[in-house]
């Protein structure tokens, strides 16, 4: 999910950068007003540097790599600030280990961060049904990593016909990951609504009853 330098167009690359400027403006304003940002800096931390760590191990496979994304995780957990958490993990991640191009940020933290910001209304959705936590959890990690998928693609394929064969290459090897982190996702957020409920979007009292 890391396109490097050179790669995009420049008219790909700069519409990612008005598109993702642009929503970390409005999550953090719409965040602001829901709760105090000074309270959930610990958990952006704690979740930025899990994606970071998860986005760094990474196996290539013919064209393209595979590796954890766990958008769908810090849409549930931290909500609109997925998307400014996302990008400063990659911001990082381009910086201090050049995994990743530094023009293309503003693409790579779109086309990860907005099925995160979907995933939050997802898990909303999905609540509000009674759905079991876990599964909707895993729900969440699935939709993610296809709707990223999905955008990658999308990407590539804007970008060049020449680009065709490696963006079958992602759907190709990603699939197994939506698996994956479907089952990473709903074992976390399980677990959550045990031991630490407070750390998800949830009415705590009800899990109570």
């Amino acid at each position: 999910m890391h396109i490097s330098d050179g790669v995009l167009s420049p008219t790909v690359i700069a519409v990612g950068w008005i598109i993702t400027l642009t929503m970390i403006a409005i999550t953090l304003r719409w965040g602001t007003k829901e709760v105090d940002i000074a309270e959930q800096i610990p958990k952006v931390s704690v979740m930025t540097a899990a994606f970071f760590v998860a986005s760094l191990i990474h196996v290539s496979i013919g064209p393209t790599s595979v590796h954890l994304i766990l958008n769908g995780l810090l849409g549930v957990v931290l909500g609109v600030f997925a998307y400014p958490a996302i990008f400063i993990g990659l911001v990082l991640q381009a910086l201090l280990f050049q995994h990743g191009g530094i023009t293309v940020i503003g693409v790579n933290t779109m086309t990860v961060g907005i099925p995160a910001l979907i995933v939050v209304a997802i898990f909303k959705k999905g609540y509000s049904k009674n759905i079991d936590l876990a599964l909707l959890g895993g729900i969440c990690g699935g939709v993610a990593v296809i709707i990223t998928t999905i955008l990658l693609v999308v990407v590539l394929v804007t970008t060049g016909e020449e680009f065709t064969e490696v963006a079958y290459a992602v759907v190709a090897v990603h699939v197994p990951l939506m698996i994956i982190e479907g089952v990473i996702t709903g074992s976390v957020v399980g677990f959550l609504a045990k031991v630490r409920p407070e750390l998800l979007p949830i009415d705590t009292e009800v899990l109570k009853k």
